[in-house]
């Protein structure tokens, strides 16, 4: 993905490029181009430029524009698929659909197919959703299942998976499976509460659903989480020890991959403090890989290194000549903030008032390279033993990683000593 410009330099105080406006000399209709492409325009000058009048008029007769409000329909059902989940839309769409298969014996096939389609994948979306509201349902806190089974009878992930380079391929299954299910409309919606182009008026009365998007955003967490947990919780130092070196190895590989949001959320999770404190565990372990990967994902200078990753990535696939150079995943929550930036930080008008296309041909872009992105499928075997684990085994909390790390390495300080046995207390029930 390129990197996107700094706003300085892109737009002036009013929120918009005013070089590229001024240059705007082609103007027909109050409609200005550049480059032959609209850059802006008033409402009323789009909705005149399309009123049929003497030189444009289409004929009425279905027959003549059927094909093109049927490729219209299948290139709308098939890009946001997810609109027609709304019983309004989904009513309209049969209703058009209808009238076009009523026509020719072509037509009527095609439209069978476009519904078809859409069905299945509207199906597809709502077995995924109860997929997922299944492994919320059941998610449980590691200390509850500490208190209640053994600690040495208890599984770890190189239990489960010894190989960290095929659990990196594994993640990678989940990180395009899930990506996969986001619609470009869930960004919208994610940022869009009111009509774009009217700050006074309710775009929707009532908000379309992100929970893809949220869902995928709880992943990173949830992987932060058990990377944590799965390196405080053995007993051994040379076990923690052990655990930190294969998550490295395992980042590492998501790298290779191009999945940059697993290598961030494995980063994230052993940077989380009650892993960082571990100085006695961190002083068996060979770190000079991990602080290369570090230095990928630095967050200085607006993440410069990880964007050149990532353009570096996208190059391979745009050239590759096989599935695995075509993953491309970006670090989600770095992309969410992109677009969240560029909605925010740049005028949906115009000072003049016309809608300033610069800005949503710039959304459109960002979007559409991620739509790119996740249409890419898994080239990896799946391993359904360790997808299970990573997907559903419990995970410590923020207090229990606490614990657990006083517990291995005992507090340093004043303050770490009166929340050990503050967590004790609440947690274990012990003084």
């Amino acid at each position: 993905m390129p990197q996107t410009p700094p706003f300085s330099a892109m737009f002036d105080s009013s929120g918009y490029n005013r070089n590229l406006y001024q240059s705007a000399e082609d103007s027909c209709g109050g409609l200005y181009y550049h480059d032959n492409n609209l850059l802006s325009g008033s409402l009323e000058a789009l909705i005149q430029h399309l009123v049929p009048n003497v030189d444009y008029y289409p004929d009425n007769q279905m027959r003549k524009i059927a094909p093109k409000i049927l490729q219209l329909l299948t290139e709308w059902t098939e890009t946001f698929p997810y609109d027609f989940r709304d019983e309004r839309m989904m009513r309209n769409l049969k209703d058009l659909a209808h009238r076009i298969a009523s026509g020719e014996e072509t037509y009527r096939k095609n439209v069978q197919q476009m519904m078809q389609c859409l069905i299945r994948k509207l199906a597809a979306l709502s077995q995924y959703e109860e997929v997922l509201a299944k492994i919320s349902s059941t998610s449980t806190d590691r200390l509850t299942v500490l208190k209640t089974k053994p600690q040495s009878i208890q599984r770890d992930i190189i239990t489960v998976c010894s190989d960290p380079y095929t659990l990196a391929q594994q993640l990678t299954h989940i990180e395009l499976e899930r990506l996969n299910y986001i619609g470009p409309e869930e960004f919208v919606q994610a940022f869009v509460q009111k009509d774009p182009l009217d700050n006074d008026k309710s775009c929707f009365s009532e908000r379309k659903k992100t929970r893809n998007l949220e869902a995928y955003v709880e992943w990173f967490n949830r992987l932060s989480y058990l990377v944590a947990t799965e390196i405080c919780m053995p007993v051994k130092k040379k076990h923690r020890a052990r655990m930190i070196e294969y998550f490295i190895d395992v980042a590492r590989e998501c790298f290779n991959i191009g999945n940059f949001n697993s290598l961030m959320a494995i980063i994230s999770g052993m940077n989380m403090s009650p892993v960082s404190r571990l100085k006695k565990t961190w002083a068996k372990v060979k770190t000079a890989k991990f602080d290369i990967l570090e230095h990928q994902m630095d967050p200085s200078s607006n993440f410069y290194n990880y964007r050149t990753a990532l353009r570096g990535a996208a190059q391979r696939s745009l050239t590759a000549h096989s599935s695995r150079e075509k993953i491309v995943i970006p670090f989600f929550s770095l992309l969410i903030k992109d677009i969240y930036f560029l909605n925010e930080g740049c005028a949906n008008r115009l000072p003049n008032g016309h809608v300033n296309f610069e800005k949503f041909w710039e959304l459109a872009k960002q979007v559409s390279e991620f739509m790119t992105w996740k249409q890419v499928e898994c080239p990896f075997e799946r391993d359904r033993k360790i997808l299970q684990y990573l997907l559903t085994v419990p995970v410590f909390s923020e207090d229990a990683l606490y614990l657990a790390s006083y517990e291995s390495e005992g507090p340093e300080n004043h303050i770490e000593k009166d929340r050990w046995k503050s967590l004790r207390s609440s947690l274990l029930g012990r003084v």
